[in-house]
């Protein structure tokens, strides 16, 4: 009795240690670029909107992502600050605002640990649950997404709480399980709705589940999910009409029919296949494929819990137009738990083999954590290392508050949030960009990046120095596109050279290592900067000084 309470007692002490290391890694780093918000989804969806329902009723108005983060925004600021406060607040400095919020998903990230090692005891032992919080503690891309008040990182743990739940009604059948296994999958669409994929396990377990009371149980699971989705996303029964249109609208924004400018990869599943590369580790991408063939072979009940989700999520998502690694976060502690078996399993087998006496009991599970956790553990140290220097564009403005002029007519690409250029747009003028559909935009209020490579021409070079704006300020998240996908924007780039050709550049500063080669537009690579030959955040920031007409 003594001995069982020493090893939970231990294993209690040891993954108390991985989460507190899981959480430094997401703590290092996390206001980076502040008060400026670079991410363009973390700056237009949920913190905004959490503010924005001081002003109104709560319904969000907006279920293109589902309103889970907005409602806990919410209510941390309510705390914080109240209502007047957290709009003063936010005005005069962000701060503070977005460092909250992202304390949030700092702490939900690391809980999501300890719900994926509740899983692995569950499904297999400790030592393996052990493994699996070691690899997600450090993985990068769960550990980069935890710095920003966005939903990524945070779906992990309601999709870990309704795995926990799957795998007490495999091997138990309890109502309670049940219940368990239906609040996660609520919560979890309730926070993304591509994490509905935990209904597969929950319906896996209930159809291999002991016990007499499946459909029964089942249903409860069901009401569970409802009523935990509903209790979080409300007005998507209230506002249903609005809440069935975001649906359709995110549909399309992932399938679009072409998928976004600068997005050279066009098969989907090769696209995400080779992310699990970087975003989760070689080792552990080979391992969670081992692991999967394995344990079909070794034990088919707990097969069909995990591995028919990451396989049934790659065709899914592969299928779409528009991809991105982070995308991919739902189905992490799938893989994450079949490499952490294999790797755990293949190092018993191991050690059975050498020489009883020289190997301590506790050497495989520190050889596969290592073995499976080194690759993350390098990158996210690395990239904890640059959120903590000044982004490129915090430079590159530096420079401009020093050599132009507050008032100057300055043509800026919608690299940066608008107050980070307001010194010197508040007082542009009118200025107006003709789009290719006729329409007219403001250049202060910057057109849609989506939008912004495609409208450009050479003769927009000229109309700016007609019209006094002798200065301009263009990045390589934006000047880069055209360049990988040359058909999508055809006269981007021959903007880019006119710009070159009539124009002097007077600042340049590069995110990459001196002397450092620019690489060709990577999504990944330009917004994660998780390439060891990255010194600091941000992309590569060009400042001309135009000439002619009223420029001379």
């Amino acid at each position: 009795m003594r001995a069982a309470r020493d090893r939970l007692s231990g294993f209690g002490v040891a993954l108390a240690l991985i989460m507190a290391g899981g959480l430094v890694l997401r703590l290092w780093g996390f206001k980076t670029g502040l008060p400026f918000v670079y991410n363009v989804d973390e700056g237009a969806h949920f913190v905004p909107r959490a503010i924005g329902m001081f002003d109104h009723t709560y319904d969000p108005g907006y279920f293109i992502n589902p309103p889970a983060m907005t409602y806990l925004f919410h209510a941390l600021f309510s705390l914080r600050w109240g209502g007047d406060g957290v709009r003063e607040q936010f005005a005069a400095d962000p701060t503070p605002v977005f460092a909250l919020a992202r304390g949030a998903v700092v702490v939900l990230s690391t809980v999501s640990i300890g719900l994926l090692a509740w899983a692995a005891v569950r499904l297999f032992d400790r030592r393996v649950a052990l493994v699996a919080a070691a690899l997600l503690a450090v993985a990068f891309l769960p550990v980069h997404y935890a710095h920003f008040a966005l939903n990524d990182a945070v779906l992990v743990a309601p999709v870990c709480l309704a795995l926990a739940g799957a795998a007490g009604i495999l091997h138990s059948g309890r109502t309670r399980d049940y219940l368990i296994a239906g609040a996660g999958l609520g919560l979890a669409i309730a926070t993304k709705y591509t994490a509905g994929i935990v209904l597969v396990p929950l319906l896996a377990a209930a159809l291999l589940a002991p016990g007499e009371r499946r459909l029964r149980n089942l249903a409860l699971a069901g009401v569970v999910a409802g009523g935990a989705f509903l209790a979080l996303n409300p007005y998507a029964l209230f506002s249903f009409n609005a809440f069935r249109s975001g649906l359709g609208e995110q549909s399309a924004a992932a399938k679009d029919g072409g998928g976004k400018l600068g997005l050279a990869d066009t098969n989907g599943l090769t696209y995400y296949l080779g992310t699990l590369a970087w975003g989760l580790g070689i080792v552990p991408a080979l391992a969670a494929l081992g692991g999967a063939v394995r344990l079909g072979w070794r034990d088919r009940r707990t097969a069909a819990l995990l591995v028919p989700v990451p396989v049934l999520f790659l065709l899914f998502m592969g299928l779409q137009d528009r991809f991105f690694a982070r995308w991919l976060l739902p189905i992490y502690p799938f893989l994450i738990l079949l490499a952490a078996w294999a790797a755990v399993s293949s190092f018993d087998w191991l050690a059975a083999r050498i020489r009883r006496g020289r190997v301590p009991a506790w050497s495989p599970l520190v050889a596969a954590a290592a073995l499976l956790g080194l690759q993350g553990l390098v990158y996210a140290v690395h990239n904890d290392r640059l959120l903590t220097r000044p982004d490129t564009r915090e430079s590159a403005r530096a420079w401009m508050v020093d050599n132009i002029p507050a008032g100057a007519k300055v043509v800026i690409e919608p690299l940066a949030p608008q107050r980070w250029g307001d010194r010197w747009l508040k007082r542009a003028g009118s200025h107006y960009r003709v789009l290719p559909d006729g329409r007219k935009r403001l250049i202060r209020d910057g057109i849609k990046l989506e939008d912004y490579p495609q409208t450009l021409r050479p003769d927009l070079v000229s109309s700016y120095t007609r019209g006094g704006f002798c200065w301009l300020i263009t990045g390589s998240i934006l000047y880069g596109r055209p360049y990988v996908t040359p058909k999508r924007a055809p006269f981007a780039i021959k903007y880019y050279e006119e710009v070159k050709r009539i124009a002097t550049p007077r600042y340049s500063v590069s995110p990459l290592e001196p002397g450092a080669e620019e690489p060709a537009f990577s999504f990944d690579d330009s917004y994660n900067w998780r390439p060891l030959g990255y010194a600091r955040p941000g992309p590569r920031i060009v400042i001309y000084k135009l000439h002619g007409d009223r420029c001379s």
